[in-house]
Protein backbone atom coordinates (compact mmCIF):
# COMPACT_ATOMS: atom_id res chain seq x y z
CA UNK A 1 0.00 0.00 0.00
CA UNK A 2 1.25 3.48 -0.75
CA UNK A 3 0.86 6.55 1.42
CA UNK A 4 -1.16 9.71 0.81
CA UNK A 5 1.77 11.75 -0.59
CA UNK A 6 2.59 9.04 -3.14
CA UNK A 7 -1.08 8.83 -4.13
CA UNK A 8 -1.21 12.59 -4.68
CA UNK A 9 1.99 12.46 -6.77
CA UNK A 10 0.51 9.64 -8.82
CA UNK A 11 -2.79 11.47 -9.31
CA UNK A 12 -0.97 14.57 -10.56
CA UNK A 13 1.05 12.64 -13.13
CA UNK A 14 -1.94 10.58 -14.27
CA UNK A 15 -3.85 13.84 -14.76
CA UNK A 16 -0.99 15.39 -16.76
CA UNK A 17 2.18 13.37 -17.27
CA UNK A 18 3.94 16.25 -19.00
CA UNK A 19 4.26 18.20 -15.75
CA UNK A 20 7.72 18.59 -14.34
CA UNK A 21 8.68 17.13 -10.99
CA UNK A 22 9.23 20.68 -9.77
CA UNK A 23 5.72 21.72 -10.85
CA UNK A 24 4.09 18.76 -9.07
CA UNK A 25 6.16 19.44 -5.95
CA UNK A 26 4.98 23.07 -5.92
CA UNK A 27 1.31 22.03 -6.33
CA UNK A 28 1.56 19.51 -3.51
CA UNK A 29 3.69 21.64 -1.19
CA UNK A 30 6.54 19.11 -0.99
CA UNK A 31 10.13 19.13 -2.22
CA UNK A 32 11.19 18.06 -5.72
CA UNK A 33 13.29 15.37 -4.06
CA UNK A 34 10.20 13.95 -2.39
CA UNK A 35 8.33 13.77 -5.70
CA UNK A 36 11.30 12.20 -7.48
CA UNK A 37 11.86 9.62 -4.75
CA UNK A 38 8.16 8.71 -4.64
CA UNK A 39 8.13 8.20 -8.41
CA UNK A 40 11.23 6.02 -8.20
CA UNK A 41 9.68 3.94 -5.36
CA UNK A 42 6.45 3.43 -7.31
CA UNK A 43 8.44 2.37 -10.38
CA UNK A 44 10.43 -0.12 -8.28
CA UNK A 45 7.21 -1.51 -6.76
CA UNK A 46 5.69 -1.93 -10.23
CA UNK A 47 2.88 0.53 -9.51
CA UNK A 48 4.16 2.64 -12.39
CA UNK A 49 4.79 0.11 -15.17
CA UNK A 50 6.12 2.55 -17.74
CA UNK A 51 5.42 5.74 -19.60
CA UNK A 52 3.51 6.01 -22.85
CA UNK A 53 1.74 8.35 -25.24
CA UNK A 54 -2.01 8.23 -25.80
CA UNK A 55 -2.77 8.10 -29.51
CA UNK A 56 -5.74 9.18 -31.60
CA UNK A 57 -5.87 6.04 -33.72
CA UNK A 58 -8.39 7.47 -36.20
CA UNK A 59 -6.01 10.32 -37.07
CA UNK A 60 -3.38 7.65 -37.77
CA UNK A 61 -5.72 5.87 -40.20
CA UNK A 62 -7.13 3.17 -37.92
CA UNK A 63 -10.77 3.86 -38.68
CA UNK A 64 -12.17 0.66 -37.17
CA UNK A 65 -12.12 -0.56 -33.60
CA UNK A 66 -13.35 -4.10 -33.05
CA UNK A 67 -13.98 -6.15 -29.94
CA UNK A 68 -13.51 -9.88 -30.49
CA UNK A 69 -14.52 -12.66 -28.13
CA UNK A 70 -12.47 -15.82 -28.54
CA UNK A 71 -13.44 -19.30 -27.37
CA UNK A 72 -10.50 -21.60 -26.71
CA UNK A 73 -10.35 -25.37 -26.22
CA UNK A 74 -7.94 -27.58 -24.36
CA UNK A 75 -7.25 -25.17 -21.51
CA UNK A 76 -4.82 -23.24 -23.70
CA UNK A 77 -6.18 -19.79 -22.86
CA UNK A 78 -2.87 -18.30 -21.75
CA UNK A 79 -0.98 -19.62 -24.78
CA UNK A 80 -3.63 -18.46 -27.26
CA UNK A 81 -3.87 -15.07 -25.52
CA UNK A 82 -0.10 -14.61 -25.76
CA UNK A 83 -0.19 -15.42 -29.50
CA UNK A 84 -2.99 -12.91 -30.09
CA UNK A 85 -1.13 -10.29 -28.03
CA UNK A 86 1.78 -10.57 -30.50
CA UNK A 87 -0.45 -9.37 -33.35
CA UNK A 88 0.13 -5.67 -33.88
CA UNK A 89 -3.57 -4.84 -34.30
CA UNK A 90 -4.41 -6.15 -30.82
CA UNK A 91 -4.15 -3.25 -28.40
CA UNK A 92 -5.69 -5.11 -25.44
CA UNK A 93 -6.08 -8.82 -24.70
CA UNK A 94 -7.97 -10.03 -21.64
CA UNK A 95 -8.69 -13.44 -20.11
CA UNK A 96 -12.36 -13.13 -19.15
CA UNK A 97 -15.24 -14.92 -17.46
CA UNK A 98 -18.48 -15.72 -19.24
CA UNK A 99 -19.18 -17.53 -22.48
CA UNK A 100 -15.86 -16.55 -24.09
CA UNK A 101 -12.34 -17.09 -22.77
CA UNK A 102 -10.50 -14.12 -24.28
CA UNK A 103 -11.56 -10.59 -25.20
CA UNK A 104 -9.49 -8.68 -27.74
CA UNK A 105 -9.70 -4.98 -28.57
CA UNK A 106 -8.16 -4.26 -31.97
CA UNK A 107 -7.56 -1.29 -34.25
CA UNK A 108 -7.79 -1.64 -38.03
CA UNK A 109 -7.30 0.56 -41.07
CA UNK A 110 -9.93 -1.25 -43.16
CA UNK A 111 -12.58 -3.95 -43.13
CA UNK A 112 -10.12 -6.16 -45.01
CA UNK A 113 -7.46 -5.83 -42.30
CA UNK A 114 -10.09 -6.72 -39.69
CA UNK A 115 -11.10 -9.75 -41.76
CA UNK A 116 -7.45 -10.82 -42.09
CA UNK A 117 -6.98 -10.47 -38.34
CA UNK A 118 -10.02 -12.65 -37.58
CA UNK A 119 -8.85 -15.28 -40.08
CA UNK A 120 -5.43 -15.30 -38.45
CA UNK A 121 -6.92 -15.72 -34.97
CA UNK A 122 -9.21 -18.53 -36.17
CA UNK A 123 -6.17 -20.40 -37.55
CA UNK A 124 -4.44 -20.44 -34.17
CA UNK A 125 -4.35 -23.87 -32.51
CA UNK A 126 -7.14 -24.39 -29.96
CA UNK A 127 -9.26 -21.47 -31.16
CA UNK A 128 -12.79 -22.83 -31.50
CA UNK A 129 -14.59 -19.70 -32.70
CA UNK A 130 -14.74 -15.93 -32.48
CA UNK A 131 -17.49 -13.33 -32.22
CA UNK A 132 -16.62 -9.82 -33.31
CA UNK A 133 -18.39 -6.52 -32.76
CA UNK A 134 -17.39 -3.33 -34.55
CA UNK A 135 -17.36 -0.16 -32.43
CA UNK A 136 -19.64 2.53 -33.85
CA UNK A 137 -18.37 5.41 -31.74
CA UNK A 138 -15.85 5.82 -28.94
CA UNK A 139 -17.24 7.31 -25.76
CA UNK A 140 -14.08 6.83 -23.66
CA UNK A 141 -10.71 5.31 -24.37
CA UNK A 142 -7.28 5.39 -22.84
CA UNK A 143 -6.25 6.08 -19.30
CA UNK A 144 -9.28 6.20 -17.05
CA UNK A 145 -7.50 8.24 -14.38
CA UNK A 146 -8.43 5.71 -11.70
CA UNK A 147 -5.83 5.93 -8.95
CA UNK A 148 -7.57 5.33 -5.65
CA UNK A 149 -9.49 2.16 -4.92
CA UNK A 150 -13.11 2.87 -4.00
CA UNK A 151 -13.78 2.95 -0.28
CA UNK A 152 -16.15 0.31 1.00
Amino acid sequence: MIDEVSLKVLEEFVRDSRQSIREVARKLGVSSGTVASRLKEMEAQGIIKGYTTLLDYEKLGYVLTAVTEVIVSGGMIKEVGEEIARLSQAIAVYNITGDADILVVGKFDSRQSLSNFIERVLKLPNVVRTKTSVVLSTLKEGSNHLVRAPTR
